[in-house]
């Protein structure tokens, strides 16, 4: 795999749009079917989260209006991931807020990762915020496969979006995942007021994680969060744009379309998207705001001549 400098990533940023997708769209077929592959999440545990991440409803420090609620029952938990299965999901992921998974939590959070994990035809995968090495190995046991742990953005615009933990934790947090044996899920939020040429630092950073799937939010400006003015930070063509960057330079991982795609990019940028390079989708509806309707997403693909992984 050709490793690019930042030069070289800001050079493809500049081509023609239909020469870029094309260029993207290549990378894609050479390495990838025509199969997408879905994941679906549920908010185990809501909001009450300590640290100030400034895009995040469920952060204190911000005065989103949400129904929050503390973990819960294992049984609830298996019945969402049953019918994110009917829906045609292959994934589904656990997902609490808060920095660390409270010690007092962990062993039920491990009932839910085994209810989970016991559903045939669905891979269980987690996103419990920092972990040490001995909950890395639990989980794991467990039946977590893939570990979702965005980077957000890129360590130099890091501490303009949040100072309660730094680039650094995560980027930890992602090594011992990978250590461990567990598939690395880290993506980034765009649109936060992150210049092009951050976004360029962060698929360089990915392409050195090198995790099995990225996932791609572009930021969904939520009312009472410091970030609610900022609808206006990237357009359309910029989250194509990025897209196509992001497979030239992690052409062998799954690109996921995850939150705010149903409220910030169009159906026609969705489909010139997925020509692009997407190749995983997050169904149904994300941690507090609604997503698209499943059977839209499947129409879509069907349009496109693409089909979810079975």
């Amino acid at each position: 795999m050709k490793h690019y400098t930042k030069d070289e990533l800001l050079k493809f940023y500049d081509m023609d749009l239909n020469e870029l997708i094309s260029l993207s769209e290549k990378i894609t077929k050479e390495n990838f079917s025509n199969e997408v592959e879905a994941c679906s999440i549920i908010s185990a545990k809501t909001g009450a989260c300590n640290e100030n991440c400034k895009y995040c409803s469920q952060s204190k420090h911000n005065k989103a209006q949400i129904e929050c609620h503390p973990l819960m029952e294992t049984e609830e938990v298996k019945q969402a991931a049953i019918n994110a299965k009917k829906n045609g999901a292959t994934r589904f992921c656990i997902v609490t807020s808060g920095r660390k998974t409270e010690e007092k939590e962990f062993a039920k959070i491990l009932e839910m990762i085994k209810a989970v994990a016991s559903i045939d035809g669905l891979h269980c995968c987690a996103s419990l915020g920092l972990l040490t090495k001995d909950q890395i190995k639990a989980i794991k046991e467990a039946g977590v496969e893939r570990f979702n742990h965005n980077i957000n953005t890129c360590e130099s615009y890091y501490s303009e979006i949040c100072t309660t933990h730094n680039y650094q934790d995560r980027i930890n947090t992602i090594k011992m995942l990978q250590e461990e044996g567990i598939e690395a899920c880290t993506g980034v939020i765009l649109g936060m007021g992150e210049t092009r040429e951050n976004r360029v630092e962060m698929a360089l950073a990915l392409a050195e994680i090198n995790p099995k799937t990225v996932p791609v939010n572009i930021l969904n400006p939520i009312k009472g969060t410091k970030l609610e003015n900022y609808g206006d930070k990237i357009d359309e063509e910029e989250v194509l744009r990025t897209i196509c960057i992001f497979r030239i330079a992690m052409p062998k991982t799954i690109l996921r379309y995850a939150g705010g795609r149903s409220t910030r990019f169009s159906k026609e940028y969705q489909k010139l998207g997925l020509k692009a390079g997407i190749n995983g989708l997050l169904i149904g509806n994300y941690l507090t705001t609604d997503g698209e309707l499943v059977n839209e997403d499947k129409q879509m693909l069907d349009e496109m001549n693409l089909s979810f992984v079975k």
